[in-house]
């Protein structure tokens, strides 16, 4: 499974919606839509500025996150941004493998 940190803001109903529902049943709406990919949810945070919410998820597939990240943004009420995260393992094993590549004009 992979993981992802996400962002959200929250926008225009869906901050009325926030405000009216509550932190603790958004979160819930979530778990369930993880649930509903064979997801998990690691973390949750509110926090204020650019971003409203941020977290780590884990999901099986990588299109199971981007089917989430489609289906959440085409409501208008959230905008949310993901990240794969890698493991230090990860960045070792990229770091033994040479791919061939040509800079802009070289």
């Amino acid at each position: 499974m992979t993981k992802y940190l996400f962002e959200a803001t929250y926008v225009g109903e869906g901050i009325k919606g926030l405000m009216r529902e509550g932190g603790t049943r958004r979160r819930e709406a979530l778990v369930k839509a993880l649930e509903s990919v064979g997801g998990s949810l690691e973390s949750f945070y509110y926090a204020f500025g650019d971003t409203d919410v941020l977290g780590v998820f884990e999901v099986p597939e990588q299109s199971d996150a981007a089917a989430l990240a489609l289906m959440i943004n085409s409501t208008g009420s959230v905008r949310v941004r993901l990240r794969p995260l890698m493991e230090p393992e990860d960045i070792d094993a990229a770091a033994q493998k040479t791919p061939v590549y040509r800079p802009p004009g070289q």
